[in-house]
């Protein structure tokens, strides 16, 4: 079942929206995969999960790994409909603006110069500013 298309100011944060796929892409993952993948501090990637986790989108588990602590993190439910919402939703405006995902921009600009205004126009109702 796809997500019903849905812009998410909560994952589009370039560093929330790289965190949210690699999560995508994994059952768990460890604190410490994510940080390196991520390229973010200890302090900054946990400031951003918990966000994710008190938005109901991301699940923590911590547990010792012989005498060390190691934290876990995976996409909710939720979290996973509302991550393929928010990429249904940019293919929608990705789509609206004249291109196709692969296409040569220019190409496609020169097809539909107003398209890229109106989709521009509409993102910025949906998410405040770009």
């Amino acid at each position: 079942m796809t997500a019903a298309p849905r812009f998410d100011e909560l994952i589009h944060a370039p560093t929330r929206l790289s965190i949210v796929a690699l999560l995508g892409a994994s059952d768990w993952a460890e604190f410490r995969f994510i940080r390196e993948s991520v390229g973010l501090s200890d302090s900054a990637l946990s400031k951003q999960l918990t966000l994710l986790e008190d938005a109901g989108y991301v699940e923590i588990r911590k547990a010792f790994v012989g005498k060390r602590p190691r934290t876990w993190a995976r996409l909710s439910r939720s979290g996973r409909r509302a991550f393929e919402g928010h990429v249904e939703r940019l293919r929608e405006i990705v789509t609206a603006s004249g291109l196709s995902l692969g296409e040569d921009p220019a190409a496609a600009s020169a097809a539909a110069p107003d398209a890229g205004r109106a989709a521009l126009t509409e993102l910025r109702g949906s998410a405040g500013q770009v």
